[in-house]
């Protein structure tokens, strides 16, 4: 399930930025988890990530407006996000918190 709900969340913020992005989007999913510092304290799933309310507000915009996150994840979000899990170290953005495509 943790698979699945990465996947939807990876696609609905980065669909257009492709492989990369969605990387980067897991990674930071990944990294709010390992983090336990004073904006991500105590989450211990990835369904706490993803769901995590900050200011009234949802942390992942897609959450809220919720157009492409609930829908199902497709082959390719769900072999992006198991990477993410088996090697999430390994990607550019290892130790980010946040992500920002201009």
């Amino acid at each position: 399930s943790d698979i699945n709900l990465m996947a939807r969340m990876m696609r609905a913020e980065a669909e257009g930025e492709g492989r990369q992005g969605m990387l980067y989007v897991g990674n930071v999913i990944v990294n709010r988890l390992a983090a336990n510092c004073i904006d991500f304290k105590n989450l211990r799933t990835v369904s706490q990530v993803i769901y995590q309310v900050q200011g009234g507000n949802y942390s992942f915009e897609a959450v809220q407006k919720g157009n492409v996150f609930y829908q199902r994840a497709r082959g390719v979000e769900k072999r992006l996000a198991k990477q993410n899990l088996d090697y999430w170290r390994q990607h550019p953005a290892k130790f980010a918190l946040w992500y920002f495509n201009p």
